[in-house]
């Protein structure tokens, strides 16, 4: 989903029309509930998981893999190999810890079968650590309640701001107060944005980051009776009946909800999430299908 380049995902009229403004925030994706997840940052050169590899995705030199379903991290050999042969530089792949093992195994495997080399890093990952992206940018993982291990990321970026009592100084004074070894600045970080991968709506209630990042990329997979909220939770997902239920958590500026069931066309799912949602949640969604 890129703004540049796609229409807008949005009713074209009334009342229950979806935004489709990320802000500063540009979005590169796809993802349909069991087929294929693949959603990229190209601002911050990452990617949220990698199903199948779409060709976007290669440009994307560090692929944050929040589980190993095939959905969700089918594609990190051929976005390896892909990167190689392009000359591109060797990807890093940011998975989580008791899954790390096995995707060098993997690797290891496809190395012999390609005879050749599939240069890359793999950085394991627990919840709570975090991995450094840029010099003012990195990336802290979560834990997100799901069928089989999973985590979720936030990106996050740091800032450091003028001392409030240093306000007003010339730049000579502040200078010289930094050689001097005194204190001129503060660091803050912000959350810019949050991926949850596959998840039980908790991650809401349970995550600081997922309620307050910027911008907030949910599966929301089911969205009607045609699934329960009961089922929903024991797919290890979530239901559209849970979010609204949960609306006043909800601190984001902009949420793009993702990964629908294939039971719904695009039309259904515009149709029915912008029906069902409260106006306090609808002006801030876009929907990715």
């Amino acid at each position: 989903m890129n703004p540049k380049n796609s229409p807008p995902r949005s009713f074209s009229s009334g009342p229950t029309a979806l935004r489709p403004d990320l802000g500063e925030h540009e979005l590169e994706g796809l993802s349909l509930g069991g087929l294929e997840t693949t959603l990229a940052m190209p601002r911050w050169d990452v990617c949220f998981d990698l199903g199948r590899c779409p060709p976007f995705a290669v440009a994307r030199s560090t692929v944050l893999i929040t589980h190993a379903h095939m959905d969700h991290a089918g594609g990190i050999a051929y976005h390896c190999a892909m990167r190689d042969l392009l000359h591109l530089s060797p990807p890093t792949y940011v998975v989580p810890r008791e899954n790390a093992d096995d995707f060098q195994a993997l690797l290891a495997v496809w190395r012999r079968l390609d005879r050749s080399p599939l240069p890359c890093t793999v950085v394991p990952l627990s919840p709570g650590e975090t991995h450094a992206l840029t010099r003012d940018r990195h990336v802290m993982a979560f834990r997100s309640p799901h069928r089989v291990p999973c985590q979720g990321y936030a990106l996050i970026s740091e800032r450091h701001r003028l001392l409030p009592s240093l306000v007003g100084r010339t730049e000579t004074e502040i200078r010289d107060l930094r050689l001097a070894g005194a204190p001129v600045s503060a660091r803050s970080e912000r959350i810019e944005v949050a991926f949850c991968g596959d998840t039980v709506i908790d991650v809401v209630e349970h995550e600081r980051a997922v309620r307050t990042a910027r911008l907030l990329l949910l599966e929301v997979t089911f969205l009607d009776d045609r699934v329960s909220v009961t089922a929903a939770r024991a797919k290890g997902h979530v239901h559209l009946d849970e979010v609204i239920e949960r609306a006043d958590l909800f601190e984001n500026e902009h949420i793009v909800f993702t990964h629908f069931s294939q039971r719904y066309s695009p039309g259904e799912v515009h149709e029915i999430v912008g029906r069902r949602l409260p106006e306090t949640l609808r002006s801030r969604v876009t929907v990715l299908v």
